[in-house]
């Protein structure tokens, strides 16, 4: 972490640390062109066995998300701690029934792109048979569409739907991808979005297909895991991205987030 990233909240070191990550990961999810307007969250678990998570305040935009103003709420989406802004717990049900069951998934992006939910409106859903397709097979679980999500009683039937998986399409709606980093939950939801614009596009083209075999998919979704996993590479590639925002800030003159954190090159 850059030593010129102040913690003015005299919180500990890891959870400012966090709070930088994840106000990154806002603007990433922003520079991208993935947000949807004020709505949906990016959640990150904070350590400790209170269950308490940081979360966006409901009203900005992802560009006006900081370290600072991020909430911090229980399971519930309630402030644990005081803060100006309000906190959204309706909003936060998907993410709660999620942290709730699964200690695995220390971050959960819930996104409404375009071509994410065209897909999710299909019944068969993702394919597997483009390059980022293939990396998902076996990775995709699907949960019937219920309406706004806001009720106590689907959270149950969310994670029964969505089992051991990482990746949880709501269908009709968008999707929901959850890792133990925020740097591997932002490296999914690329790789589901690279997925979804690919196949979007080569559905609307004339002639067929060409389809991949069932272990090629396998091989390439394990790979995949495998280099997650054991690489660093979603950190890598995390860090590569908070610079490559950061360098289109400084050209255009504007400021960001990378501008105050910017992550080393190692």
């Amino acid at each position: 972490m850059n030593s010129s990233c102040l913690n003015p909240l005299n919180v500990s070191q890891v959870e400012w640390e966090l709070r930088v990550k994840l106000a990154q990961c806002y603007h990433l999810i922003d520079f991208f062109g993935w947000t949807e307007t004020i709505f949906n969250h990016i959640s990150a678990r904070l350590p400790g066995d209170e269950h308490y998570y940081l979360v966006n305040p409901f009203g900005l935009n992802y560009t006006e998300i900081t370290p600072e103003n991020l909430l911090k709420v229980d399971l519930a989406g309630n402030k644990v701690t005081p803060s100006e802004y309000d906190a959204n717990p309706a909003g936060f049900a998907l993410h709660s029934a999620v942290h709730g069951a699964r200690d695995d998934i220390r971050c959960l992006i819930h996104t409404h792109t375009t071509p994410v939910s065209a897909i999710a409106q299909k019944q068969h859903g993702f394919k597997n048979d483009n390059f980022y397709g293939a990396q998902l097979y076996g990775r995709v679980a699907y949960h019937t569409f219920e309406g706004i999500t806001l009720f106590e009683d689907e959270k149950q039937r969310m994670i029964q739907s969505l089992g051991n998986q990482h990746i949880l399409v709501l269908r009709n709606h968008g999707v929901a991808v959850g890792e133990s980093s925020i740097e591997k939950a932002f490296f999914l939801l690329w790789t589901v979005q690279r997925a979804a614009e690919i196949q979007c596009l080569a559905d609307s083209m004339q002639g067929a297909d060409v389809l991949l075999e069932d272990p090629i998919k396998q091989k390439c979704a394990d790979l995949t895991q495998m280099l997650i996993n054991d690489s660093g590479f979603a950190d890598k590639f995390f860090k590569a991205m908070v610079r490559k925002m950061h360098e289109k800030a400084k050209a255009a003159g504007g400021a960001s987030i990378s501008n105050i954190c910017q992550p080393a090159h190692s």
